[in-house]
């Protein structure tokens, strides 16, 4: 028995053949709608009561007349396959324009009828959503398809979704009359259908045609697990009393006490999430064979019965996810979330509005006509007609597919585009990722920041430098995980340009198609995986990166560092050579001249007095004071680490306070990704702001990251704010801060 047989008892099987007898006598009386087409229109106007049911009439005749004398390998005469695959989508709430073009979607590739004269009959929407069918029908699937006509065929189904839509009921018709073909026929249908357009009806949303699809699938090509799941489902039948059942009483009771109007149903497992759960779980549980599905009637109701299930009930916290803030990226949402039984068994609740579930089932196809004008907007006759093959855009259509079209326009060849397509499809779950605007990105799972960077910014991620995951840094290659929120790091040198080392952890086709293309582009290029970028064999070494620490003074400005006016002659982030000529006694490794620092009055007369290096205070900071060996004073920050380690060990505080002076001496940590000119860029910045620079140390890069200490004497402690901002405000620096050891001081 057919997996959707079993799971749809309740109604009655359509007689293929007496529609198809129906269907040779011929229409009925001009005017009249045929009875074979009675199923269609009463499932249609169960979705559409005020449909215009004349353009169904006529197709049905034009299809019967055309079809007429055709027979299917199974038997029938053909015209029962189109009429099925209408019913399937009439089923699933499909519009007129669909349906008509459905009836007709065989007719040009089995019969006379042209696409002239679909048109002439029944307007350019059906004439364009028949010539997108028959297209698709020339399409092979399997290993030896040819990927620049896939490639032609997509773009035509992304141009109005509806085309794909009715190539999948058509698919799913001919499944369910698999059984007359050859077996291994059946295994080669089987295949591709499980590759290719299960993932697709997966990312447009019929998620009705795809778990039958699933199980259909699931029969054919393991026929024994299938066999043994079918056991497992009927013997969890036979059982008494059923779990799902009592919870689904329990649930009606707490929502009618809260006044929440609501409906409780069960929703058996299909065969394939069976199986899933089996090979998870091993034993199953009554409660495993289905889930609880709970629908109202607006959006707060779903969280006001979310909020009364998990107070009355005992609720599984772990399972909770909401997919009505951040629906999926098949336009799916719904609640998640599970409650447990006192036996420890643990039931799934989806949530959901009764439109929600309409789009959970059909998807693209519970959207309508996206070109129909609006209700309250008269048709205007001269925007009827269908542009020229692609020059249309659906809005309708889900965003994995605008993606992959903006994609397939940038494949270098159409053997990549079908390599990658099929890569793409293989990843059958998906993960949402925040911006630091609240934006979102929809991702597949195990998709890196690298793959992040080229779904917001295209082709300008080339000048990626580096990201922050959930407020921390993080490496290109860092995997995201669903809900994580991610800030992009983007340099401002046009000279950017991809490391090699990305294509390693792209795993979208925006990301590899884009870094591939741009390779092909630059050969040689491509930075190194530590982020500098390559040189030619036939350039001068870099300065190896190594710790500096020197007197280098005020910068120059930028323009007048080389001869070139560039801004830098050797782009080696370590190397200082792009200060200024250092001040006297630089060149030999001689102290600079001591300069002025803020003055402090200590509680301890004729004490000296002398700041802390491990934090730097600088007016206004809270400080506090200790002895140290020589009867010294030492200022520390009061938030310093080495205060509290004193603290502990008993060292008495010593009052301090800042005097009138607001001259000071500070020391900043700068963190950034290298890049040419960073360190030009820095010391220029900071010269700007009046700052003297009294020692810097920049540390070797690791893992494209760079870190910068500068000892700056400030005119002005007030300064200070300023020149960190300007600091940060240097392309490639991420973040900049006080100096603060966490060695304690003694």
């Amino acid at each position: 028995m057919a997996p959707a047989a079993a799971r749809r008892k309740s109604r009655a099987r359509i007689d293929l053949r007496r529609l198809g007898r129906a269907a040779l006598l011929g229409s009925a009386a001009r005017d009249k709608l045929p009875d074979a087409i009675s199923h269609v229109v009463e499932a249609h106007r169960a979705h559409h009561p005020d449909a215009d049911l004349e353009p169904l009439r006529r197709a049905y005749v034009l299809a019967e007349s055309s079809h007429r004398g055709q027979m299917r390998k199974s038997g029938e005469p053909y015209i029962t396959h189109p009429l099925a695959v209408t019913l399937i989508l009439a089923e699933l709430g499909a519009e007129t324009t669909t349906l008509t073009a459905s009836l007709l979607h065989d007719t040009v590739e089995d019969t006379e009828v042209t696409l002239d004269q679909v048109g002439e009959q029944f307007g350019e929407e059906v004439r364009y959503l028949v010539d997108g069918v028959t297209k698709l029908e020339k399409v092979d699937y399997g290993a030896a398809a040819e990927p620049e006509t896939f490639r032609k065929m997509l773009v035509a189904t992304g141009n109005d979704v509806r085309v794909m839509s009715i190539k999948l009921a058509d698919r799913l018709h001919n499944m369910r009359t698999l059984g007359v073909m050859r077996p291994e026929k059946q295994a080669r249908i089987a295949k591709v259908t499980r590759d290719v357009l299960i993932p697709l009806a997966e990312r447009l949303g019929v998620q009705a045609l795809k778990t039958e699809l699933e199980d259909l699938v699931f029969a054919i090509l393991h026929p024994e697990e299938y066999e043994h799941t079918r056991e497992l489902i009927a013997e969890n039948a036979a059982r008494p009393g059923d779990p799902l059942a009592e919870v689904a009483d329990e649930m009606r009771g707490v929502l009618r006490e809260a006044g929440i109007p609501a409906d409780v149903l069960i929703r058996p497992r299909h065969f394939v999430s069976v199986h899933r759960v089996a090979r998870k779980r091993g034993r199953l549980r009554g409660t495993d064979f289905g889930r609880l599905l709970v629908l109202v009637n607006e959006d707060a109701d779903c969280y006001g019965v979310l909020g009364e299930l998990h107070t009355c009930m005992t609720p599984v916290v772990s399972e909770f996810k909401d997919f009505i803030a951040v629906p999926k990226f098949n336009l799916y949402q719904s609640l998640h979330t599970a409650v447990a039984r006192p036996d420890g068994q643990v039931v799934e609740v989806l949530i959901r509005t009764h439109r929600m579930h309409k789009v959970a089932e059909a998807g693209v196809v519970a959207l309508g006509n996206p070109y129909a004008p609006a209700a309250d907007t008269p048709a205007d006759p001269a925007t009827q007609d269908a542009p020229a093959d692609g020059e249309r855009a659906d809005p309708t259509r889900p965003g994995w597919l605008s993606r992959l079209l903006d994609w397939q326009q940038a494949a270098p060849d159409p053997d990549t585009f079908w390599s990658t397509l099929r890569e793409d499809l293989a990843q059958d779950r998906e993960i949402t990722v925040f911006r630091p605007d609240g934006g979102a990105l929809g991702l597949p799972e195990g998709a890196t920041c690298v793959d992040a960077a080229y779904a917001q910014y295209g082709e300008d991620a080339h000048a990626c430098i580096g990201a922050r995951v959930n407020g921390r840094l993080a490496t290109l290659s860092t995997v995201l995980r669903d809900g994580d929120t991610v800030q992009l790091l983007m340099g401002q040198d046009p000279a950017s340009e991809p490391s090699r080392e990305w294509l390693e952890h792209a795993h979208t086709p925006a990301a590899r198609i884009a870094i591939q293309r741009w390779l092909a582009a630059h050969p040689g290029g491509g930075t190194d995986p530590d982020g500098i970028p390559a040189t030619p064999a036939s350039s001068a070494a870099p300065t190896p990166p190594a710790a500096v620490a020197e007197s280098v003074g005020t910068a120059r400005p930028a323009a007048a560092r080389d001869g070139d006016g560039d801004g830098d002659s050797g782009g080696d982030p370590a190397a200082a050579r792009t200060a200024a000529p250092a001040r006297p006694g630089a060149a030999t490794g001689a102290p600079a001249p001591r300069s002025r620092r803020a003055d402090v009055l200590a509680d301890r007369p004729g004490a000296a007095v002398r700041l802390a290096g491990c934090c730097t205070p600088v007016p206004p900071d809270e400080i506090t004071g200790f002895a140290v060996r020589g009867g010294a004073v030492t200022v520390h920050r009061v938030e310093c680490a080495a205060v509290a380690h004193m603290k502990s060990t008993g060292r008495a505080e010593i009052g301090v306070r800042w005097g009138n002076t607001t001259e000071c001496r500070v020391t900043l940590v700068a963190e950034s990704f290298g890049r040419p000119h960073l360190l030009a860029d820095l010391t220029e910045a900071i010269a700007l702001q009046g700052a003297e620079i009294v020692s810097a140390t920049v540390e070797p890069p690791s893992q494209q990251r760079v870190r910068h200490t500068y000892t700056l004497q400030l005119p002005d402690a007030a300064h200070l704010p300023a020149l960190m901002r300007a600091m940060r405000d240097v392309p490639g620096v991420y973040d900049v801060s006080r100096a603060q050891h966490q060695t304690p001081a003694s």
